[in-house]
């Protein structure tokens, strides 16, 4: 979209663009992946020079949702069961 507004409308402008203004050099696959699908990860470097070649800035290219996850309701921990007392068998506590 902050392409377009800039007028560049091909792969190839933006390649030359990069190439020119910000001395990125992308392949023709890179670029066209930057037209066609919302990237998961973009480096730094790159979006610097998206930002140099397109005279704009990080919030012109990237749109966050900000909006909070909703966590499930956790259910209640059950109780631990709590120590028998000691009964007439077995080992009895030494004296105090």
């Amino acid at each position: 979209m902050a392409a377009a507004q800039r007028e560049v409308w091909t792969g190839a402008e933006l390649r030359r663009l990069l190439a020119e203004k910000a001395g990125l050099e992308l392949s023709s696959a890179s670029v066209s992946a930057l037209f066609t699908k919302e990237p998961s990860q973009v480096k730094l470097t790159t979006l610097a020079a998206l930002c140099t070649a397109l005279e704009c800035t990080p919030n012109d290219l990237i749109e966050v949702d900000t909006t909070p996850v909703e966590r499930p309701v956790a259910p209640p921990r059950p109780v631990a069961d709590l120590p028998q007392v000691a009964s007439g068998q077995g080992r009895s506590m030494p004296p105090l």
